[in-house]
């Protein structure tokens, strides 16, 4: 009986320590014991389950022996298209808008999304924008009515130990809560995703929680629920979730541009060590320290030093290099922000505005003519090709890898967004002016 007391006033004064400003009544079961009943009545209603169907393209290789039937230049894979089906999770963020947040793998390659809701309501929903980096991607759900929301908090406010819940769809058993705490923050390094920043876990996350809620104890989003590490897709103990102000800063640029217009500071560097301090005299023992400012960037023309040591960006604390370019990554180009910086033993503070990250994309989202290549700004000008898929379209199409794309219908092009602009903009048939070592010469695509 003893035992049995302890454990409940255990609980309860966790609960009341975690939940110190929350206007939510936790207890209201008749014998007194601690529930989180009345919060999830409260926010479970926002958290929905996500079915998809689609195709996507599978490459065999052709084996040798039946090759010969082709002839010599024929083709070395055999390519088809094979349905597919899958369950995910998501999180109303704006009711009235009918936004749904979730993880781009969830939904990547579906040609048909349906949202279903915790009362079982079943919408149609229609993709605004995904970025595969992060692995974010924002729905709207099509004539939704009777919509509930979650209020979003902030990500920057935990700290490790703070207790949390997993709401989602495991195995696609319908809604399903779990607990926790928070296990450690800005965890990166992980080969998940290209940009981490994970807020790591150990309620129980399984596959299909993938973009369901993770949220504190009184009842805000602070992280989207996206991947484990475990054997057999098992759940051990060790999840990961995407930062609330990480998703909001990404959900609001593919709102207004359809797309995650990335920024680029402009530095070079690694974590900020213990022997990187004592050589420096510098009293901290976080932060990214910056051995290179690239020249003519954003960081370049703010002021910034090799030698720097970045401690915060717009106030809030970076812990290692990896955390400031995850930060980074997530604001969008031409966005002014606030780095603090220690230098000379003395902090201070620069701002700066983000400059626009060409780095090298997928030609297949500017042109289906152009899938298999990759395209990245080329020093001398233009875009070049960085990679190209054998038997693609692109390569069909005459392209070759480190052709440079000089001009499109005679529109001189020297960065993806200007390429993107002409293409869009294009009608019928497309002329691409190519430099192909001393040479230049035109291909014509078509099928934009």
């Amino acid at each position: 009986m003893k035992l049995k007391l302890f454990a409940v006033l255990t609980l309860t004064s966790l609960l009341t320590l975690g939940t110190a400003q929350a206007n939510i009544p936790f207890f209201n079961n008749k014998d007194e014991t601690p529930t989180l009943a009345p919060m999830l009545e409260e926010v479970t209603p926002a958290v929905v389950n996500i079915s998809v169907k689609g195709s996507r393209e599978v490459r065999q290789r052709i084996p040798d022996m039946f090759r010969f039937f082709f002839g010599p230049n024929g083709p070395q894979e055999q390519v088809q298209e094979r349905p597919f089906r899958g369950l995910g999770s998501g999180v109303i963020i704006d009711a009235e808008k009918g936004y749904v947040v979730t993880n781009n793998h969830v939904i990547d390659g579906a040609s048909e999304i349906l949202v279903t809701l915790k009362d079982g309501e079943q919408f149609d929903a229609e993709v605004i924008g995904t970025d595969a980096n992060s692995d974010i991607a924002l729905l709207k759900i099509k004539d939704g009515e009777g919509l509930t929301d979650i209020e979003i908090g902030s990500s920057a406010d935990l700290r490790v130990g703070d207790f949390v819940v997993a709401i989602g769809n495991p195995f696609g058993l319908g809604q399903t809560v779990t607990s926790g705490i928070v296990s450690a923050l800005g965890r990166s390094g992980l080969g998940i995703e290209e940009i981490e920043n994970f807020i790591q876990t150990d309620a129980a996350i399984n596959s299909g929680n993938s973009g369901g809620a993770l949220v504190t104890l009184d009842g805000k989003l602070i992280g989207i629920n996206t991947a484990i590490l475990g054997p057999n897709g098992g759940n051990i103990g060790i999840g990961f979730a995407i930062p609330s102000d990480m998703m909001e800063a990404l959900v609001q640029q593919l709102i207004e541009f359809g797309e995650v217009r990335r920024g680029v500071l402009g530095v070079r560097g690694n974590d900020l060590t213990a022997d990187i301090a004592e050589a420096l005299n510098l009293k901290a023992n976080q932060g990214a320290f910056v051995a290179e400012v690239v020249p003519d960037s954003a960081a370049a023309e703010a002021g910034l030093l090799s030698g720097d040591v970045i401690t915060a960006v717009n106030g809030e604390k970076i812990r290692n290099f990896g955390d400031l370019s995850a930060r980074i990554k997530t604001m969008g180009v031409g966005k002014p922000i606030e780095i603090t910086v220690l230098r000379d033993g003395e902090e201070r503070t620069f701002e700066v505005t983000l400059t626009a990250d060409e780095q090298a994309v997928e030609a297949a989202n500017l042109h289906p003519a152009l899938q298999g290549a990759t395209l990245a700004p080329a020093s001398e000008g233009g875009l070049a090709i960085t990679e190209l898929e054998e038997g693609s379209m692109a390569a069909r199409y005459g392209l070759r890898k480190d052709d440079v794309i000089v001009a499109v219908n005679r529109q001189p092009v020297s960065t993806v967004s200007e390429l993107r602009n002409v293409l869009d903009s294009a009608q019928g048939v497309v002329a691409l002016n190519i430099r192909r070592g001393n040479s230049s010469l035109y291909l014509v695509l078509r099928g934009g």
